[in-house]
């Protein structure tokens, strides 16, 4: 049956082999689909055509990688291997064809689509800024397990190709020529003529020049593999993520020996695919998965969007819309005001897009526009103005009647509630709230906030353009601080209360680090800004039961707001906190952890008791890509179901008899526990 894959033969003799996963929108190999294309090849070896080209059908991409779905299912690495064993005869199958083999690549050629495209003689990608290969394996907890990890090192050598593995780091098509790993990149129109050169001409395939096969040799390759792994220490840590370390020392004991190469791959990969840490890397992968698929249940599509508020988060909001190829008008009071948010704006295009002209291109579509002219022609008007009820009230009424009646009228609100807000409107269910995390380019959640009135079809809408602008949706009701500032306040709260007890900020931030946070409390506090952090915790006060710590006020009144003062908790020098070692024990940093960590995953309860979401997957999903939440541990509720009922209530209680009312354990963990 030919239901993934369909073969044609044109008349030069080349064979055509489109892959076009059955119903499904993007390319994925399932062990269905690897079996299938072994049957093509088998075939097509029968009838011994001048080449074969592999391309994809999908306009979304060549092959988005291995199937994911699976590996969560997977409990045994026995079971692994023998699929990965599956996949290496397959592939090998694939690369002693008798003929030249191209892969044609367009969109994503990531994980097991680019170790396909590897296993083939030649690879020619389009220069569409859509294409991107790469291995994002180590992001799932595992490295390339389909042949990736040698025929990326014999093609590349063993530094650029242990670099691309170990950052999982994609490349444009242009990138990936530089470094050798495709042979063209040409317009997506010059593609199939580019294949049909390289199988009539059959040029001699790269090699890696001595530079690049230096480090493998067997004498120098253990002084390399350390300073590999000082590289990722910097990064990760080997007892949160150890895929990376386990990639360094597969090479180290293996390079030297193709077929040892293969085994190990195979032994090293089933065993880090079945153990916690990948489990809970593929879940938080599935989770992202949910929430794209939240956006499927509406057609919308905005091509303008009008931005009010020039400020940080209003221009990047901007700034981020056009990148995401959309034309956007920015209003602000008046010209000047507008001018540092078009000067921040050309720094993304610049780092993003790397082509002047494409930079050009996307300032052509940011209109300054302080008259406010863009809202009658705007898909999308998104208010990000300071927070204020009533100056954000006094806007809707002026803006109200110039929209187009079908536009989204959303606010970019961190903490009021809309049915506060939308009091002054002519249709007060119109207004939806679409609330971005600074730094707009680097976080990838919008909390979609809805209050009750609003109607589906409208929340619908502001979903799916949410994901059309390539961030993350997650609906959240409209209540005090929403999900993530609700979640996030009490740990911020509790590291400030510890530096009232007296213990040092580079102690509370080591301990955060310790447990996996990306990033300390006390510094990303000074980082958000300490202004910021006092009225988000004022506004929740009542809701948290816990008065605001007084060194937080006394912060702000001295001007100390962070980062952007230069002066918070930490002294700021250069864009980076002055922060020296940290000099508590193991179990005192673990102890500091535990306060902060149990506040969050309290009020995690709290949030998922109120309803504030619709689940605890939906939860979790929202806290790790909206807080940084350490992913190993596959978020908050997750990471709760692990240490059980008896677990948490115990440490809940000891903490609330030592520390007071709020460590009260959540009224919802009992009928968590019961379900």
């Amino acid at each position: 049956m030919n239901k993934h894959f369909h073969v044609q033969y044109d008349e030069q003799q080349l064979a055509w082999l489109y892959f076009d996963a059955a119903d499904a929108t993007t390319n994925v190999l399932t062990e269905e689909a690897l079996e299938e294309f072994d049957q093509q090849l088998l075939g097509i070896a029968q009838s011994h055509p001048k080449g074969l080209v592999i391309l994809s059908a999908k306009k979304s991409g060549f092959i988005a990688g291995a199937d994911v779905k699976a590996f969560a299912a997977i409990r045994s690495a026995e079971t692994a291997k023998k699929l990965i064993l599956r996949a290496h005869d397959i592939f090998h199958r694939l690369e002693a064809l008798p003929f030249p083999s191209v892969a044609l690549i367009h969109g994503f050629c990531l994980g097991g689509g680019l170790e396909l495209a590897l296993a083939c003689r030649y690879r020619v990608a389009s220069t569409d800024p859509a294409t991107r290969l790469g291995f994002p394996e180590v992001r799932l907890g595992i490295f390339p397990g389909f042949g990736g990890s040698v025929r990326s090192i014999k093609l590349l050598g063993h530094l650029p190709a242990m670099q691309m593995m170990l950052s999982g780091r994609s490349l444009s098509a242009s990138a990936a020529r530089r470094i050798h790993l495709v042979d063209y990149a040409v317009p997506q129109r010059q593609l199939k003529n580019t294949a049909r050169k390289l199988i009539e001409e059959q040029p001699p395939r790269y090699q890696p020049g001595l530079l690049q096969r230096i480090p493998g040799n067997f004498i120098l390759r253990p002084a390399v593999a350390r300073i590999l792994k000082k590289q990722v220490a910097k990064r990760v840590r080997q007892s949160h993520y150890p895929a990376p370390y386990a990639l360094i020392t597969h090479w180290r004991q293996n390079a030297g020996n193709t077929a040892q190469m293969y085994a190990s791959e195979a032994q090293q990969v089933s065993s880090l695919l079945t153990g916690e840490t990948a489990q809970n890397l593929i879940r938080v992968f599935l989770l992202q998965d949910r929430l794209k698929g939240l956006a499927e249940k509406s057609s919308f599509q905005a091509k303008q969007v009008h931005v009010i508020g020039g400020g940080v988060m209003g221009g990047d909001i901007a700034a981020w819309c056009v990148l995401r190829g959309l034309k956007v008008t920015l209003q602000d009071r008046a010209p000047e005001y507008l001018g540092r948010a078009i000067a921040r704006a050309h720094k993304l295009f610049q780092k993003k897009l790397r082509d002047r002209y494409l930079v050009q291109d996307a300032m052509d579509r940011l209109l300054p526009d302080h008259l406010g002219k863009g809202v009658g022609k705007a898909d999308v008007v998104i208010e990000a103005i300071f927070e204020d009820i009533e100056a954000k009230q006094r806007l809707y009424e002026k803006v109200e009647p110039q929209m187009k009646a079908a536009a989204l009228l959303a606010t970019n609100t961190s903490s009021i509630p809309l049915e506060k807000l939308a009091e002054k409107l002519q249709h007060p269910a119109r207004l939806i709230g679409l609330h971005f995390f600074n730094p707009v380019a680097k976080m990838p959640l919008v909390e979609v906030v809805t209050q009750e009135d609003n109607p589906p079809p409208l929340i619908a809408d502001a979903t799916r353009f949410t994901k059309a602008i390539g961030k993350l949706p997650l609906p959240v009701k409209s209540r005090p601080g929403f999900l993530v500032n609700r979640v996030l306040m009490p740990y911020l709260l509790e590291a400030v209360t510890l530096l009232e007890e007296g213990v040092p900020a580079a102690d509370i931030d080591a301990a955060a680090i310790r447990f996996g946070m990306p990033m300390g409390p006390v510094e990303l506090a000074d980082t958000v800004g300490l202004d910021i952090c006092l009225s988000v915790a004022e506004k929740l006060a009542e809701t948290l039961h816990n008065e605001v710590p007084e060194n937080l006020r006394n912060k702000v009144e001295a001007g100390h707001l962070g980062k952007k003062s230069g002066q918070g908790f930490y002294t700021w020098s250069k864009g980076k906190a002055q922060k020296g070692s940290a000099s508590a024990t193991e179990d005192k940093l673990d102890h500091y952890a535990e306060r902060m960590i149990l506040r969050l995953i309290n009020e995690s309860m709290a949030c998922l008791r109120e309803g504030i979401v619709e689940d605890a997957d939906l939860l979790d999903a929202g806290v790790i890509f909206g807080t940084g939440f350490a992913p190993f541990h596959g978020g908050p509720m997750h990471y709760a179901d692990k240490m059980g009922k008896k677990e948490i209530l115990s440490k809940l209680g000891k903490l609330e008899y030592t520390y007071g009312s709020r460590f009260a354990p959540d009224p919802g963990w009992e009928n968590h526990f019961a379900q």
